[in-house]
């Protein structure tokens, strides 16, 4: 159910009832991050990464797509854990981890993304034929950017210590199909391929035997409608969380979610009005449920943002609203000491405004938002 949004009063009060722990026990190193592929990953790195510096950014999240336009292994590689095969291509990764090296900025990698030819061109977003296919990449990743690997110009390659296996596993975007008729019933075929997929990611980057990194599993989106037959058939976060346990996840380093908020313009604090969705207002519930199945493992909340009006008429908030709401969100999370990360989506309003998002720190055009001052004095 929508809400009006509230006053400054109201939400401040919102924010001191959800301060779940003492402030004694709150995450006071929660990592503050961002992601924008399209500046960082595509974009002009001399432009952008000063401008994360000034943000005081400490995490960039981007895609590592293993296949697609932008993936390292377009072609079968011959020898899948070398990170020097010859199908294998880089290029664009290396040179946004020696960016972010070189302005204090840590990685977090999203292994996503099959390619063609693992199983048998269906698209990006089909799981692998093997599995094995997707462990091997994931050692060989995990192996170049360990700290100890010479790239191409015969530097070392920075170590990358976070990393997420895919993105929003319970949404059809990103993971098809969501469910599978068997047996004359429905079964929740997303989260039978994406326990697969956690255990090859999970696998592949311990596999190497560094030692440092952390693996995050999950990567949920925030909603799901839980309906096989309706209109784009989608997961609801605790649902797919306890389907993957079913279907054999065993295990991973901290789990990862994308909390956004449910009704329009709802504020960062307000419970969604629905119990298959799982906001920042209803936070713990996840958290829950994660420690009844796997034990107290730790969260990341991989994305998070508010889209403004202008330019988006239809979800959009104020432009100071996004401000406000912004500092709201980080100080709930960083008040539960189990939340250990929040990334901030996007640095810069994508142009389309009907398919993109528009909840950046800076409009189209480049002009800085309210949130751009917001961001940058948040604590860390």
């Amino acid at each position: 159910m929508c809400r009006k949004p509230w006053g400054l009063a109201a939400t401040l009060f919102v924010v001191a009832s959800l301060a779940v722990p003492a402030a004694a026990t709150a995450s006071r190193h929660m990592l503050v991050g961002i992601q924008d592929e399209a500046n960082t990953l595509y974009g002009n790195p001399d432009q952008t990464f000063p401008i994360l510096k000034r943000l005081r950014t400490q995490v960039l999240r981007v895609n590592l797509y293993w296949g697609g336009r932008f993936g390292v292994a377009l072609e079968r590689p011959i020898n899948p854990t070398n990170p020097r095969d010859p199908a294998y291509d880089w290029t664009l990764y290396d040179r946004t981890v020696n960016y972010a090296a070189q302005y204090g900025i840590k990685m977090l990698f999203s292994i996503y993304g099959t390619p063609g030819w693992a199983n048998k061109h269906r698209g990006l977003n089909r799981a692998p034929t093997s599995f094995s296919e997707l462990q091997k990449f994931a050692y060989a990743a995990a192996r170049r950017y360990s700290g100890r690997f010479r790239g191409d110009d015969g530097r070392r390659l920075p170590k990358v210590r976070f990393w997420t296996a895919w993105n929003e596993p319970n949404n059809p975007i990103f993971l098809f199909p969501q469910y599978r008729r068997l047996h004359g019933r429905w079964i929740i075929q997303s989260a039978r391929d994406y326990a697969r997929i956690c255990n090859a990611i999970y696998d592949g980057i311990h596999g190497t035997k560094i030692g440092g990194e952390l693996v995050a599993c999950g990567v949920t989106g925030p909603h799901g409608n839980d309906s096989p037959t309706g209109f784009r058939p989608s997961v609801s976060p605790l649902r797919f969380l306890r389907a993957a346990k079913a279907a054999g996840m065993r295990r991973f380093d901290v789990y990862a979610h994308h909390p956004y908020y449910g009704g329009k313009r709802q504020a960062p604090g307000t419970p969604p009005g629905s119990r298959r969705s799982v906001t920042l207002g209803n936070i713990g519930l996840l958290l829950r449920e994660i420690t009844r199945l796997y034990g107290p493992k730790h969260l990341w909340i991989t994305e998070y943002g508010y889209q403004t009006n202008p330019p988006d008429r239809t979800i959009g908030v104020s432009l100071a609203r996004q401000a406000l709401y912004l500092n709201e969100a980080f100080a709930i999370a960083r008040r539960n000491p189990r939340i250990d990360m929040m990334v901030w989506f996007l640095l810069r309003d994508e142009p389309n405004v009907p398919a993109g998002w528009q909840s950046g720190l800076f409009d189209v055009r480049g002009h800085r938002k309210p949130a751009y001052n917001a961001f940058r004095r948040l604590p860390h």
